[in-house]
């Protein structure tokens, strides 16, 4: 089925074009952000946190300036998600407590964003401690699926994916540990992209327990974009990283391509797999070549093992497990060393495959329910299926630290399906490239 699309707004770099034609003012663009967000988000709620009147004052300041040739975001208004700091604004990461902790600076990503003449009129909703596939908290409510109110948008950037999908802004900043950012992609029908470890700072995304600490990036966590296009994803990173990115150039149809449709570490719903069969075929009849095995593929339950424990011990910081038991130093440099391997590993496939293919998640966008999505399971072609167990497809790349771009590709029904392009570790702007040459195989 064809890739459902609920806005013809347009994107990021194209908005700045018109706004530098002088087609619209900078003020007149963020006017026109804010009025979409007053009357779509009323269903949704996404955009949490509204920084509407500063929006506007800065929109003024722009217009009166001028732009500057290093001002690509020029009058581009958007948000960002409520776990990074905006000087100004809460930063509470769905927790009561901290519910009006507010920031006293920008994150990395914001400053940088701001410097390339972006507004930033508010922050996006999460699930509490970013660590579900749903987003909702006691501070700011549910966020709904664009596409289905009764569904989630993702988690934990399921406000910037729903933000974009229905069109209140054009581009996002979201982050991801285990699929936050590609997720959301795949359960609302946007284009994300997890980065490269390393490559943009999360400075200023810190817990609120930790703010003002300049606390240390994590292992696994990333910070990546989300918009409704290709270009506006690789705009995005060319602005926050900290690293110059290399490209490859190499066209689609001289690559090698290695595509996962299933595993039996985390089986596939056929509402995702039929899409993905049908995208590669058609990719395959396109003239791309596509193999579906490859002895060079590390140990992937083994993998998966590995990565959630470390995600685990992150994002508890090492605390007690529900068991009780805590890690010790040895555990710890035990999995640093696996994942060294793993990323060994994962490197010599890659020089003979360009790119992996795989879904984002084995189900498409979840039911609402009351306990996060991980206590629970989810049903496998009517199987239940414990949840966790649907990580497999973030530890992909996350526990080797390999960029990965996750693009629409079609839906079952009413709602959309996406594919992550996996790549080597620091061709972030080439997998961005060949999903966008695929994206126009597909459906454009």
């Amino acid at each position: 089925m064809a890739y459902p699309q609920l806005t013809g707004e347009p994107g990021a770099a194209a908005l700045a074009d018109s706004i530098r034609g002088g087609s619209l003012t900078p003020l007149q663009a963020v006017e026109a952000a804010i009025a979409r967000i007053e009357e779509l988000d009323i269903g949704i709620d996404a955009v949490v946190v509204c920084d509407f009147e500063r929006a506007r004052e800065a929109a003024v300041a722009l217009g009166r300036d001028g732009p500057r040739g290093d001002q690509p975001l020029y009058g581009v208004p958007m948000t960002v998600k409520e776990s990074f700091d905006v000087a100004g604004l809460p930063t509470c990461w769905g927790h009561e407590t901290w519910r009006n902790q507010v920031a006293g600076r920008d994150a990395w990503v914001v400053r940088r964003l701001k410097a390339a003449g972006a507004i930033v009129l508010g922050k996006t909703n999460v699930p509490v401690d970013l660590s579900d596939w749903q987003s909702f908290n006691p501070v700011y409510g549910r966020t709904c699926n664009p596409h289905d109110p009764a569904r989630s948008p993702g988690g934990s950037s399921g406000g910037s994916a729903a933000a974009v999908a229905a069109g209140m802004v054009p581009c996002e900043f979201g982050t991801d540990i285990g699929g936050s950012v590609r997720v959301p992609a795949h359960f609302c029908g946007v284009w994300g992209h997890k980065s490269s470890w390393g490559l943009v700072s999360k400075h200023g995304h810190d817990h609120p327990v930790m703010a003002g600490r300049d606390a240390h990036d994590g292992v696994l966590s990333i910070a990546g974009p989300l918009a409704r296009n290709p270009e506006d994803l690789a705009l995005l990173l060319e602005l926050t990283a900290a690293l110059p990115l290399r490209r490859k150039g190499k066209p689609l149809r001289e690559c090698r391509l290695l595509a996962l449709a299933d595993h039996p570490a985390s089986p596939v719903d056929e509402a995702v797999r039929a899409p993905t069969l049908a995208a590669l075929a058609s990719l395959a009849a396109a003239g791309v070549r596509i193999e579906h095995g490859s002895a060079l593929l590390p140990d992937l339950e083994r993998q998966q093992h590995d990565y959630l424990r470390m995600m685990n011990i992150a994002m508890a910081r090492g605390m007690p497990a529900p068991d009780g038991k805590r890690a010790t130093a040895t555990d710890w440099f035990d999995l640093l060393d696996a994942q060294a391997r793993c990323e060994l590993a994962w490197a010599a496939l890659f020089e003979s495959y360009d790119f992996v293919l795989a879904p984002p998640a084995p189900v498409l966008a979840v039911e609402h329910r009351g306990e996060p999505v991980f206590r629970g399971e989810l049903l496998i072609d009517g199987h239940p299926r414990r949840a966790a167990d649907a990580l497999f497809w973030a530890g992909l790349a996350s526990f080797p630290n390999l960029p990965s771009t996750v693009l629409p590709i079609g839906a079952t029904g009413h709602l959309p399906c996406g594919m992550q392009v996996i790549g080597p570790r620091w061709s972030d702007l080439d997998c961005i490239a060949a999903a966008g040459e695929m994206a126009a195989i597909l459906h454009w």
